[in-house]
């Protein structure tokens, strides 16, 4: 019966998704993608979760139906992938990032597209960004391997393994995740 539920809630929240995906160009148009991304971020409760996964599935390059993200959170590029299994926590900002199956992510968490977000121009002023240069991490600031869970406020600076809890600045594995 649970899963009777979760397909006609995940079919809804297509339906509900679709027009603000068509309307982003199913993630090509770039404000377009993420003035609906604000939007769909502010959808309470449940079925927040089930239109915010909704939207990413029909607008990002990857993202499974069977993931989680709540309430407050959004990914500000489309070039973005989300296996299955991942739990997003409240209030994250997330960047062109490729994240793995099972992985769970801590509220309030901000994953940058990969370093140097803004050149200089030859006067020294800080330009504009451009999301077409950035490139595509798997995570924060370094790798991180499937089913790790990274703890909130954690910097992660180096490759993490798989299947492990990691805190602190920097971010240090704790102990082995029982599966």
């Amino acid at each position: 019966m649970r899963s009777i539920f979760k397909a006609v809630a995940q079919a809804f929240s297509l339906f509900i998704a679709l027009p603000f995906a068509a309307l982003a160009g199913f993630g090509r148009f770039s404000s377009s993608f993420k003035t609906f991304a604000h939007l769909v971020a502010l959808a309470p409760g449940l079925p927040g979760d089930y239109v915010r996964v909704a939207y990413y599935f029909l607008t990002l390059r990857k993202c499974s139906l069977y993931s989680r993200v709540s309430f407050g959170s959004f990914f500000a590029q489309s070039s973005a992938t989300v296996g299955k299994g991942v739990y997003i926590g409240a209030y994250c900002v997330l960047g062109g990032c490729k994240i793995g199956e099972r992985t769970q992510i801590a509220s309030h968490v901000q994953v940058l597209g990969g370093r140097h977000q803004h050149a200089r121009g030859a006067d020294g002023r800080i330009q504009g960004a451009n999301e077409e240069e950035f490139p595509s991490i798997s995570i924060v600031m370094a790798d991180i391997g499937p089913g790790t869970t990274i703890g909130a406020g954690a910097v992660v600076t180096r490759p993490m393994p798989m299947k492990v809890v990691a805190v602190g600045n920097p971010a240090r594995p704790l102990e082995a995740v029982i599966s």
